[in-house]
C-alpha cells in the first residue's frame, strides 16, 4: 500500500515506512496540484504554471512527472495529455480520503497541519494563489467533517465523545461562533457545566479581542443545557395535541410558543414509546429551530439527527426524507458544500413524491448555484419548479424560480432574469408569502437599477429593507442594504453607499447561522465600492476577508471577484488567478470581467 500524505509536511509512505521522496518543492507542488485539480490539466498548462522560467518547460515537466512516478512506484500514474491521476486501490491520498463520508472518525482527529505545509514557490505566483485558496477550502472540508461527527455523537447520546471533534473544529476555525456553541453544548449535555461556562468566557474574550464583537445569547444558553431526563407521565393523545399545536403556532409566527409545544410533544412521544410520533415531533422541532427562529441551527441540527435516527428505527420514510433535506439545507446555507450534498443525495434516494423531490432539488440547485455550477443549477432548479407546479406547491415553485432568477442576474442575462422574477413575485403575492417577499423584491430592484429605473429600484429596495427588518431576517436585510448602497454609489454618494454597506455587512453576518453566499455578496460590493473611492486600506481588508470566506465555503465565483479585487490593489498574482479560476465557470459575464 502506498499512502500520499499532503496534510502537514508532505510525505510518501510505502507500507508504514517513508521510502524515497520526490526531490524539490516543485515536485511536491506539481503532485498536489494534479491530485486536487477538478479536471486533468494539459501539459502545456502545467509547464506554464510551474516551469515557465526553465529553458525547456515541457522537458522539465516530463522529468518531474517521471520522478514522481518512480517515487510513488505506480508506472502508469501521471501520464497522458491532459495528465491523468489514475489512482488505484493500492494508493491512498489523505486529503482525498478525508472527504469521503466513510472516513474513520479517529483518522480525522489525527490530522494535523495545512495542505502542502512548507511548500512555497515564489517563482510561481499563480500556483501560490491556487494553494492559498485550496488550503482554505480543504480546511473548510475538514472542519465540516469534525462538526458532523460531533453533532452525530451528541444526537446519539454520546456528548462526551463529541468534545474532541468540536474542539478540533474550533482549532481549524476559531472565529466561527457555531463551532464554539457546538463544543459548549457537548460539554453541557455531557454534564460538565463548569467547562461549558469556561468555554463561553473563552469565546467572549476571543471575539471581543480579535473581532471586536460580542457573542449571541444562543451561545450562552447552550451552557444551560442539561442531560436528558425522563418526561412527565402522560399519554399519546397529549403528544399528538402538542405536536399539532406546535405546528400551528409556528405557522402563525408564534415561534416561542410553537417550540415549547414541539419540545413537549417529542418528550411525551418518548414516554409513550411511539417511535413514529417521536420522529415526527423531532423533525418538526428541528425544522422550526432552523427556519422559525434565528441563531439556533446548531441545536436544530442535533435534533434533526435525532429525528433521522428515530425515523429509521420506525420505518418512517417521509420523516427521514424531511430530516435529511433539512440537514442538507443547513450545510448548504453555511457553505459546507460536500456534506450538504451528501445529505441531499440520501434524501433524493428515498424521495417518492413530487413534493419531496421538488424540495430536495431546490436545495441542490441552491448549492450548485452558490458554487457557480450554473449548468447543474439550472437543471436542478428547473426540474424543482416543474415538479412543484405539478403538485401545487407554489411556495416551493417560487423559491426555486427565485434562484433561477438570481443565476440569470449574476450572468448578466437581464431579460431572462426579469421574466423569471416577475413570475416569482406573482406566485409569492398569490400565496401571500410575506416572509419570503424581500428576497425576490431585492433581486427585481437590482434589475430595475441596471435598467435605469431608479425610482422603481429605490422603492423596491426600500420595501425589501423595511420588511426584512420587520421580519428580523439577516439575509433579506443584507440583500436590501446592499441594493440601497448600489443606489447611493450610482448617484455618486459614496459616503452614503459606505454607510449602507457597513450596515448591510453587520446585518448579514450578525447570526452564526447566516447564509454565507449573501454575506460574501455584500462583502464583494463593499470591496468594489472602496476601490472606486481609492480607499485601498479598506478594500485590502475586505478583499482578504472575501477571499478567505469564498475559499472556505467553496464560493468559486466570489473567489474570482476577490482575486480581481486583489489584482486591482496591486497583487500581481490576483489577476492571473482570477482568469484561471473563471475558465472553469460557465458564466460569460464573469469571463469577460476577468478578461478585462
Amino acid at each position: 500500500m502506498v499512502t500520499i500524505r499532503l496534510l502537514g509536511p508532505p510525505v510518501i509512505e510505502h507500507g508504514r515506512e517513508p521510502g524515497r521522496q520526490p526531490r524539490g518543492r516543485k515536485a511536491w507542488a506539481l503532485l498536489g496540484y494534479l491530485l486536487l485539480a477538478e479536471r486533468p490539466p494539459s501539459r502545456r498548462r502545467l509547464a506554464e504554471l510551474f516551469f515557465a522560467d526553465a529553458e525547456d518547460p515541457l522537458g522539465a515537466l516530463r522529468w518531474t512527472l517521471a520522478e514522481l512516478r518512480r517515487t510513488i512506484g505506480v508506472p502508469d500514474l501521471l501520464t497522458g495529455d491532459p495528465v491523468v491521476t489514475a489512482i488505484d486501490r493500492t494508493t491512498t491520498i489523505d486529503v482525498l480520503a478525508l472527504t469521503e463520508p466513510s472516513v474513520e472518525p479517529e483518522m480525522l482527529l489525527k490530522l494535523g497541519g495545512e495542505l502542502l505545509e512548507g511548500v512555497e514557490l515564489e517563482s510561481c505566483p499563480e500556483f501560490e494563489s491556487w494553494l492559498l485558496v485550496e488550503r482554505r477550502r480543504v480546511a473548510g472540508v475538514i472542519e465540516a467533517r469534525m462538526r458532523q461527527n460531533a453533532i452525530a455523537l451528541v444526537a446519539a447520546g454520546r456528548a462526551a465523545a463529541a468534545i474532541p471533534f468540536a474542539a478540533k473544529a474550533i482549532e481549524i476555525n476559531p472565529h466561527e461562533q457555531g463551532n464554539h456553541e457546538l463544543l459548549i453544548r457537548s460539554m453541557a449535555t455531557s454534564g460538565d457545566r463548569v467547562s461549558a461556562l469556561r468555554q463561553v468566557a473563552i469565546c467572549e474574550d476571543l471575539f471581543r479581542r480579535e473581532l471586536g464583537i460580542g457573542v449571541s445569547e444562543t451561545l450562552r444558553d447552550a451552557a444551560e443545557v442539561r442531560p436528558k431526563s425522563g418526561p412527565p407521565l402522560s399519554g399519546r393523545a397529549a403528544a399528538v395535541s402538542q405536536l399539532q399545536a406546535g405546528r400551528a403556532a409556528i405557522v402563525a409566527g408564534a415561534a416561542d410558543a410553537g417550540l415549547q409545544c414541539l419540545r413537549q410533544a417529542a418528550a411525551l412521544a418518548v414516554q409513550c414509546h411511539d417511535k413514529t410520533l417521536e420522529a415526527r415531533a423531532l423533525a418538526a422541532l428541528g425544522g422550526a429551530l432552523v427556519h422559525a427562529i434565528r441563531g439556533h441551527d446548531e441545536e436544530g441540527t442535533i435534533v434533526l439527527h435525532e429525528a433521522l435516527t428515530v425515523a429509521e428505527e420506525a420505518g418512517e420514510r417521509a420523516t427521514s426524507v424531511l430530516a435529511l433535506r433539512e440537514l442538507g439545507f443547513i450545510e448548504v446555507q453555511a457553505g459546507r458544500r460536500r456534506t450538504g450534498d451528501e445529505w441531499l443525495t440520501k434524501a433524493q434516494a428515498l424521495a417518492e413524491t413530487d413534493a419531496e423531490s421538488a424540495a430536495i432539488l431546490g436545495v441542490r440547485g441552491m448549492n450548485s448555484s452558490d458554487r457557480a455550477d450554473y449548468p447543474a443549477a439550472f437543471e436542478q432548479l428547473g426540474e424543482s419548479a416543474e415538479l412543484a407546479a405539478r403538485c401545487g406547491d407554489h411556495r416551493q415553485q417560487a423559491w426555486s424560480l427565485s434562484l433561477v432568477g438570481r443565476a440569470h442576474l449574476l450572468r448578466s442575462e437581464y431579460s431572462q432574469a426579469a421574466a423569471v422574477l416577475a413570475e416569482t413575485l406573482g406566485l409569492v403575492r398569490q400565496e401571500r408569502w410575506i416572509a419570503f417577499l424581500p428576497w425576490p423584491q431585492a433581486l427585481a430592484a437590482e434589475l430595475d437599477l441596471y435598467a435605469g429605473k431608479l425610482d422603481t429600484s429605490a422603492e423596491g429596495f426600500e420595501q425589501a429593507w423595511a420588511l426584512g427588518c420587520q421580519l428580523n431576517d439577516p439575509c433579506w436585510e443584507g440583500m436590501a442594504g446592499r441594493g440601497l448602497a448600489l443606489l447611493h454609489a450610482g448617484r455618486g454618494d459614496y459616503p452614503g453607499a459606505t454607510e449602507w454597506l457597513d450596515l448591510a455587512m453587520t446585518r448579514a453576518s450578525r447570526e452564526p447561522d447566516r447564509y454565507q453566499w449573501v454575506h460574501a455578496h455584500v462583502l464583494d460590493t463593499a470591496v468594489g465600492t472602496a476601490l472606486d473611492q481609492s480607499d485601498g486600506e479598506r478594500a485590502q481588508r475586505l478583499a482578504s476577508s472575501l477571499s478567505s470566506l469564498a475559499a472556505r465555503c467553496d464560493l468559486r465565483e466570489m473567489q474570482v471577484h476577490a482575486q480581481l479585487h486583489l489584482g486591482r490593489l496591486g497583487d500581481r498574482r490576483g489577476t492571473a488567478a482570477a482568469r484561471s479560476l473563471s475558465a472553469d465557470i460557465d458564466n460569460p459575464a464573469l469571463r469577460e470581467l476577468a478578461g478585462r
